[in-house]
């Protein structure tokens, strides 16, 4: 769903085409899957991917590199979507339902990718927060006014503030992924299954519609 580029959007990193590079990728993902943290050697990778260690250096600098790359590859099939979605021929609430349903999808299938985020913006270096401000939060926020803007102009959403718009999706989709680790010491919750991801989309579609829409002819005032 990439929108179009321009001086504010710089051109993102795109994942790696190399086959070793991509080796090192798979098997850091299949680690933190498996692991539930993004705690995980360089050696360990290097190990479950067959790939000498040393080789990280080369494809991605250092750890930092080979965190980046990830984080771009497995954030480009929502992002590379988004002009793909405000191009199609529906509603703009329609368009909303389907964003909201990829972005929680995308979580569900990368569990780790918030962990990430919050590494990469917080506990790394400036340079990485800035990479993934390019390439993640940036396209995405541009996304968000551009599709807010028309439902608006359509007549079908309230005025909604962009920013608050996408903390209230991205941090609904924080909470489940990573604070429902804590949620389920307090209250036995089980893991994120395929089911619990499906009823997730059904809930925040109507939680956000919801609160997004303007109300139809005879409905409650706004």
């Amino acid at each position: 769903m990439a929108p179009e580029l321009n001086t504010s959007v710089p051109a993102r990193p795109q994942p790696a085409k190399n086959p070793t590079a991509e080796k090192l990728l798979v098997a850091a993902s299949e680690l933190m899957i498996e692991r539930a943290s993004i705690d995980v050697s360089l050696s360990d990778i290097a190990q479950k991917s067959g790939v000498n260690a040393a080789l990280v250096k080369y494809h991605f600098g250092n750890k930092e590199g080979l965190l980046l790359g990830l984080l771009a590859r497995d954030a480009a099939t929502e992002i590379s979507n988004l002009e793909y979605l405000l191009a199609q021929p529906i509603t703009p609430t329609a368009k909303l339902k389907l964003h909201v349903a990829g972005i929680i999808r995308a979580y569900h299938r990368f569990p780790y990718m918030n962990r990430l985020i919050h590494y990469l913006l917080h506990e790394s270096s400036g340079e990485a927060a800035d990479e993934v401000s390019r390439f993640f939060v940036a396209p995405l926020l541009d996304f968000h006014r551009r599709l807010l803007a028309e439902g608006i102009r359509c007549g079908e959403f309230r005025k909604i503030d962009p920013v608050l718009f996408y903390t209230s999706l991205i941090g609904a989709c924080d909470y489940l992924f990573f604070g429902r680790h804590a949620m389920s010491r307090a209250t036995g919750v089980g893991p994120v299954t395929d089911e619990v991801c499906r009823d997730y989309i059904k809930h925040m579609e109507a939680l956000i519609c919801g609160g997004m829409l303007k109300p139809t002819n005879g409905a409650a005032g706004s």
